[in-house]
């Protein structure tokens, strides 16, 4: 299991456990962590997961591939470097204590 704290717009963090192989927007939304929707069931075609990684964390993950560039860039409210959607990020044993956080909104 991998241990994933989810920190809110208004600082509220929630804590739940996965496993490993397990998306980052799956675990949220198996544990009921708001501000995910994740509405295109992980298939990178909108930016309802949208979530900044916590700055410790960003180098640790696999980039961005183009796909997920482009979606965070014309569908993500307020994208900014840090930004990625959960459904693209995959729990291991080397993300153990992830930090993300999620945004005000996901969309208008």
């Amino acid at each position: 299991m991998t241990h994933v704290t989810f920190i809110d717009a208004q600082g509220v963090a929630r804590e739940v456990d996965a496993p490993a192989g397990m998306s980052v927007a799956d675990a949220a939304l198996n544990n009921r962590v708001p501000g995910i929707e994740a509405d295109c069931g992980g298939f990178c075609a909108c930016a309802t997961c949208h979530v900044y990684l916590d700055e410790d964390w960003f180098a640790k993950v696999p980039a961005a591939d183009e796909l997920e560039v482009a979606m965070l860039a014309s569908e993500a409210i307020d994208p900014r470097p840090n930004s990625r959607l959960a459904c693209q990020l995959r729990l291991s044993d080397a993300l153990e204590g992830i930090v993300v956080h999620t945004p005000e909104r996901q969309y208008m």
